[in-house]
């Protein structure tokens, strides 16, 4: 059975290819000694665009990114009766193909040659596969399309409404966040029809199909080739008002054919982690891949449940490492979840959903009902998969003619989110991969209480937003006498307003004091001022927090802010000589006596300081002509005590305590 986590039906595949001798190899370098490229100069082989995602957010440049040794490459390829299929970098290692049993001798009598092992049977002879279409389709009427379109938004999704409307999709894409500038790299079996499908024709006309290659034959066309990542890449990528508009209708895709359908061996992954590498050199930002393995035609190949570990196969060791690279790597959960498979546990995720830092993602239908044939979590080694799940039951997508049908499939889930996903870090790019993976998960419905078939649940990209804002924004505060000064900084685009809440000591609650408006202009990070002048007596812990109020009734309020006013505002000094208040005795022993004499308070504290400045003692008095402060607990020496009434100083007097 063919792993593209396919529309779910059931394939009847008979395999005429017996137990055939290999004819594709894995050639596993021991080091890249001699390679005239560095670290300190990635120009060499790392795009700007590449350089600058790892600048931006901090990923250092490792012996991973350099090329194969160049000399080593050289041997492989005049060893008689050896073709080189592709590299990889990141794994040190070369694909060949030869029918040849001395040349593998001969290559692995190589110093600098770690391992050979085999990767696939011999090549068909068309070398390719011409699109069959595989998958059940139903087709969707005018009427049906019209009126799913129920969301209050700007847009008219037509028939692909339910499967936005369920993540609050369109509340990034009336912002205006629908994928501009995005990179997105899409690894499949083909996109038959990519070239003249008029479902898509937006894509072209914009020039946003930026490159296509096919890794199977080794050729620039992926249009002839199967169907699978054309639906995909519709789901996503369609702009059609009334029939169907995709998730990431205006980001940019290169589309990198994999997967060979007519025969299922591990060359697959390797043809994964070629083009995987070859995306990560030109800078993309997000993979959205529809591919899943778990068991292949030659059952020696086979990622038992102990191998789906997250660190095991092939192709999960190389999304790792792409999602460490600083790209964001979203893959179908897999169609298993029945169970119904060659080998025990079959029912769980397939690799590479099952990397510790892949998003893997489950099926379920616009209800929010999970699909029974999504696979199941966690990985063998208890990593929680899915990590969200999306529509994957009757999801929209455009066919082979260039209208809307619908189909089932784990494949159809994974690129629906992972568009929104692409939005949403297209709004907050300061934020790295794995920060806006985390903010997905965080605003999905199950967040609180994962488990092993929805993960963390269905992401709320209003909900992501807001969590989104609440990671960009910072904050810092001062106090200078009775004023407080809050600088922030925050992410919007002019139609907001902020206000300030506060809490002063002794109040059981916070209330709004101050408001403005965002600046104008494009959405952005700014910096705002609210100032907040105290007057009313103040003394201990007072508390702010600013409150950021969005259109379409959304407020986000932002951490507190925690001052301590250890010294009372002061904004005036009474004239104590004409006031008479006296402490007595001094020095005191057990009881200081404080006598108001002419003096009258509304709010009356006291605070005590020691020599070396440390706060003993601040409380609010009574408003009585005598009262009393015991003083038994404290230390002989020095004290310096002060009498307030609100925010006026009425008395400053060192004090002497004795035993």
């Amino acid at each position: 059975m063919h792993k593209i986590i396919l529309i779910l039906i059931t394939l009847c595949v008979t395999v005429t290819e017996s137990q055939a001798q290999f004819t594709r190899y894995i050639v596993k370098f021991k080091n890249k000694g001699g390679t005239p490229h560095t670290l300190a100069n990635p120009s060499t082989y790392l795009s700007a665009k590449a350089i600058a995602r790892r600048t931006r957010y901090g990923i250092v440049v490792d012996s991973t990114d350099l090329p194969i040794t160049p000399r080593y490459l050289d041997s492989i390829r005049l060893t008689p009766n050896v073709t080189i299929h592709n590299t990889s970098k990141w794994l040190n290692q070369v694909a060949i193909v030869t029918s040849d049993a001395t040349a593998i001798t001969k290559i692995n009598a190589f110093t600098f040659v770690q391992s050979t092992a085999p990767l696939a049977a011999k090549v068909l002879a068309t070398g390719k596969s011409k699109g069959a279409n595989k998958q059940a389709i139903t087709n969707i009427t005018n009427a049906t399309l019209n009126a799913n379109n129920t969301l209050n938004t700007q847009l008219n999704y037509g028939n692909s409404a339910g499967q936005v409307n369920i993540h609050n999709g369109a509340y990034l894409h009336d912002k205006g966040f629908t994928g501009q500038g995005m990179s997105v790299a899409m690894m499949d079996a083909g996109f038959n029809t990519l070239n003249t499908n008029t479902g898509i024709d937006s894509l072209r006309i914009n020039n946003q199909i930026k490159e296509t290659w096919d890794y199977v034959a080794n050729e620039a066309s992926v249009n002839e080739d199967d169907a699978h990542g054309f639906y995909c890449l519709s789901i996503m990528g369609a702009n059609k008002p009334g029939m169907m508009i995709g998730t990431a209708p205006k980001a940019n895709y290169y589309l990198y054919r994999t997967e060979d359908v007519a025969s299922e061996y591990l060359i697959e992954e390797q043809n994964w982690t070629a083009a995987a590498e070859r995306a990560d050199s030109i800078g993309i930002d997000l993979f959205a891949t529809s591919l899943g393995y778990l068991d292949f035609d030659n059952p020696i190949f086979d990622h038992s449940y102990p191998q789906r570990n997250g660190n095991s196969a092939l192709m999960t060791i190389a999304a790792d490492l792409a999602a460490q690279k600083g790209i964001l790597v979203c893959n179908s959960a897999g169609n298993n979840g029945n169970g119904s498979g060659s080998f025990v546990d079959y029912k769980y995720v397939a690799v590479p959903a099952d990397g510790d830092s892949v998003v893997a993602v489950g099926a379920c239908d616009v209800n929010g009902n999970m699909a029974n044939f999504s696979a199941w979590g966690p990985n063998s080694n208890g990593k929680i998969k899915p990590n969200i799940t999306s529509v994957g039951v009757a999801t929209s997508f455009i066919n082979l003619s260039g209208s809307a049908s619908n189909g089932n499939g784990t494949s159809f889930s994974n690129p629906n989110i992972a568009g929104l996903i692409t939005d949403l870090w297209q709004a907050f790019p300061e934020l790295n991969a794995m920060s806006i993976v985390d903010i997905t998960q965080r605003s999905s419905s199950r967040y609180s209480n994962p488990d092993g078939r929805f993960g963390y649940g269905i992401p709320n990209m209003k909900a992501a937003y807001a969590i989104a804002l609440q990671r960009v924004q910072a904050q810092a505060a001062t106090i200078s006498t009775c004023n407080t000064t809050i600088n922030f900084s925050s992410k919007d685009a002019g139609n907001n307003t902020y206000e300030l809440w506060r809490r002063l000591p002794g109040e059981a609650s916070f209330t709004p004091i101050k408001t403005m408006p965002a600046t104008a202009g494009s959405f952005a990070l700014k910096s705002y001022t609210f100032k907040d002048t105290i007057t009313t007596p103040t003394l201990g812990t007072a508390s702010y927090y600013i409150r950021h109020i969005l259109p379409a009734d959304t407020a986000i309020n932002y951490a507190n802010i925690t001052l301590n006013y250890a010294t009372p505002c002061v904004t005036s000094v009474a004239p104590v000589n004409a006031l008479g208040i006296k402490l007595a005795p001094n020095p005191v022993k057990n009881a200081l006596t404080i006598t108001l004499g002419t003096a009258t308070a509304t709010k009356l504290y006291i605070t005590v300081h020691d020599a070396k400045g440390a706060l003993v003692l601040q409380q609010n008095l009574k408003n009585a002509a005598t009262q009393y402060i015991n003083t038994n607990t404290w230390a002989t020496g020095k004290y310096d005590v002060k009498l307030y009434n609100g925010t006026t100083l009425l008395l400053a007097k060192p004090i002497i305590k004795i035993n």
